[in-house]
């Protein structure tokens, strides 16, 4: 293939388990820069998020956020797009849900990423781990409040039932003006309708003049899904969720043994 542009996805797939950046995943993503290939990180982490790994991963372009709601550049901080969920579409969700499922918290991931707008309650649940951000930071508002505004990402979580109950409850609800997912975080994860990753690449590549099959894409979760299948070559880490293992055209090595480095090492030399 021609490679122009490399969307990979961060937590499980480019970084090891402990967050970091091996010395042979950063030789392959320079490698790919000093060919004139974007690099680009595609993740369910907003902007704050992703400035942390810049450094170690030489992340300095372009990046699509929010679970591909967000397009934004790194450096100069220019958005080319921006998809939040409407407020009224995000209000009839909640309301609905509340009805099936008692005692859910809310946020409202807003203002380019860098809002988050969290429900009293909703601090006691979370760690660093859940968000990039400092719990101290998770000021409590009334729901009204949380949901007054569009956001660019909305959270759904609930103390005792896991993800797979709220994805199930959401989706029998049967709302077209939202889209759902989840990342392996502890929450469900509410997008625009037709955001996903694969949406916010695509809207990237129409910017900087690239097709679909000049792109390779990497990924292991669930809301890697439709990017996988999008890209002209979707490699899924062995570390993946079935449902990314079954869409991808090839499968690489884990996160840990620098599955993303491999396949790019390939496709530079070929």
């Amino acid at each position: 293939m021609r490679l122009r542009l490399v969307a990979t996805d961060l937590d499980g797939t480019l970084l090891r388990g402990d967050r970091s950046v091996s010395p042979r995943t950063r030789a392959a993503l320079d490698a790919a820069r000093a060919a004139g290939v974007h690099v680009v990180p595609v993740t369910a982490r907003q902007p704050l998020g992703v400035r942390p790994l810049a450094e170690a991963a030489g992340f300095d372009g372009w990046a699509v956020c929010s679970n591909g709601s967000l397009g934004i550049h790194l450096t100069t901080g220019e958005r080319i797009f921006e998809e939040p969920v409407a407020v009224e579409a995000q209000q009839r969700l909640v309301a609905a849900l509340a009805e099936r499922i008692p005692g859910l918290l809310h946020v409202s991931v807003r203002d380019g990423g860098e809002g988050f707008v969290a429900q009293e309650g909703y601090a006691a649940l979370a760690t660093y781990e859940d968000h990039k951000r400092d719990v101290s930071t998770m000021s409590g508002h009334d729901l009204a409040e949380v949901l007054a505004e569009p956001s660019l990402k909305l959270i759904v979580r609930h103390p005792e039932l896991g993800v797979p109950e709220l994805l199930a409850a959401a989706r029998a609800l049967g709302h077209d003006d939202v889209a759902l997912t989840h990342s392996g975080a502890p929450f469900l994860e509410v997008m625009a309708a037709s955001v996903s990753k694969a949406w916010g690449v695509a809207r990237l590549c129409e910017r900087l003049g690239i097709d679909r099959e000049e792109v390779v894409a990497f990924g292991d979760a669930p809301n890697d899904v439709e990017l996988l299948a999008w890209a002209g070559l979707g490699v899924a880490v062995a570390n993946a969720v079935p449902e990314a293992l079954d869409v991808a055209d090839e499968v690489t090595a884990s996160n840990e043994d620098d599955g993303v480095a491999l396949v790019l090492e390939r496709l530079l030399t070929s």
